[in-house]
């Protein structure tokens, strides 16, 4: 199998709801489950992109938003093993525990970094025990836990040793090994039958996008559904797109209860890299090998952005990232030179590297709108040959090096925006 087979299939993983909320359930769950007797103290301390990311989204199988309910109910659940999918296994007992103890007052949150490292402690207190659990680096990652303060596990990341379930550190370094034109090579020679499994995307995303279509919480799924003529599939590939990526997400940041297919720990930038090319596909017949190819690639480069922006930066990794790999992609799929892909890359580098993330939530709908809009246009520019030159701005010569500079902007480049975005935020507590 490909290397960058395997970077694919370790990075596509199933997400309920916005992860960072499910990485902190995860953390006090594991808290809980090394603790006896009843919670008195839940306290989390969070890097600023989860802080951002999980300060209000929806959170799956309640009508609840933002970290300290998500904590609450993880502690509630206290079923670790089922990692990312915790919040699945929600009960009514569970929710009105969950409840009680941020009515109570006893959990707490608090930033420990302006980060865009994943980082999250949760520390579940009872009368007779006390439990801190560290989170670092990967969201299902526990680096540390301690029980009664003494250290009953430590397990930093290596590159010798690697947990299974999360990529490494170093297969994101080697995917910069890679370029572009290796890349789209790859993307289309690699054997059908190895990234067959990227069928799987479009089964979850999808249904993810019917339940959003079908919910009377969602507000921008049923005006999208109008605008497309009251069609799933329209003869307008980019009303469809529309419809298709931004119902999902919608669907996804108000915590319906469908899982999205991640990548790069998303399932908004999975979303973006894989449902306006679903669009593409459909209103122009194209074949499902076509489809399929032109996923990998829109994987792999966010997978390529992501790496230099970090996992959680002040810009929106979904809008941004995703955004321009998907609309690489969907030059693919239009039959674009490889030359032409590199100033769709151009067009989306100098045109939405400025767009904040200001946490998982319904604000994301509109940012994957703009998103979809600006690869729609940054594609038909460039099959007439028309980019932004490199003299200009971020642009580069080297498609490479735009997708470098996209990713500094995010990190370090931004990091005094996101110190600016967590205390605006804050204000609302």
């Amino acid at each position: 199998m490909h290397l960058l087979t395997e970077m694919i299939q370790r990075e596509m993983k199933p997400a309920l709801g916005v992860t960072e909320p499910g990485a902190i359930a995860f953390a006090t769950a594991l808290a809980r489950s090394y603790v006896k007797g009843e919670i008195t103290r839940i306290k989390l301390n969070l890097s600023s992109g989860i802080y951002k990311n999980a300060f209000s989204c929806g959170i799956p199988n309640s009508d609840k938003t933002g970290f300290l309910y998500a904590g609450a109910l993880g502690a509630a659940i206290a079923q670790p093993e089922l990692e990312l999918s915790l919040l699945e296994a929600t009960t009514d007992a569970d929710r009105k525990l969950a409840e009680q103890i941020v009515a109570e007052n006893k959990i707490q949150a608090e930033l420990a970094m302006i980060s865009s490292d994943i980082f999250i402690e949760a520390i579940v207190e009872t009368k007779e025990d006390v439990c801190s659990v560290i989170i670092r680096d990967k969201h299902t990652h526990v680096e540390e836990i301690k029980l009664n303060h003494d250290t009953i596990l430590y397990n930093k990341i290596s590159k010798k040793e690697e947990p299974e379930e999360e990529s490494s550190d170093a297969d994101h370094a080697q995917i910069h090994e890679y370029s572009l034109e290796d890349i789209l090579d790859y993307a289309k020679t690699v054997g059908i039958d190895e990234i067959k499994f990227l069928n799987a995307a479009y089964t979850m995303n999808l249904e993810l996008f019917e339940l959003s279509l079908n919910s009377t919480r969602t507000t921008f799924t049923p005006s999208l559904f109008q605008m497309n003529g009251n069609q799933v599939i329209s003869k307008d590939e980019r009303s469809t797109a529309q419809l298709l990526c931004n119902g999902a997400i919608e669907g996804r940041v108000i915590g319906l209860e469908k899982p999205a297919m991640s990548i790069a720990g998303s399932g908004a930038h999975g979303i973006i890299c894989t449902m306006p090319l679903y669009a593409v596909y459909k209103v122009n017949d194209l074949t499902e090998e076509e489809l399929l190819r032109a996923t990998a690639l829109s994987y792999l480069l966010t997978l390529y952005i992501k790496e230099y922006s970090g996992r959680l930066s002040a810009f929106c990794g979904c809008g941004v990232a995703s955004g321009t790999a998907m609309a690489a992609a969907m030059a693919y799929l239009k039959k674009a030179s490889s030359e032409q892909i590199a100033l769709v890359i151009n067009n989306m580098v100098s045109g939405i590297s400025g767009m904040i993330c200001d946490g998982g939530n319904q604000g994301c709908t509109m940012k994957g709108i703009v998103a979809v809009d600006a690869a729609f246009r940054a594609v038909d520019f460039a099959l007439q040959n028309i980019s932004i030159k490199a003299q200009h701005g971020i642009a580069a010569e080297a498609p490479e090096e735009s997708l470098r500079r996209l990713g500094l902007i995010a990190s370090p480049g931004m990091e005094a925006t996101e110190k600016t975005i967590v205390e605006i935020m804050s204000e609302k507590i």
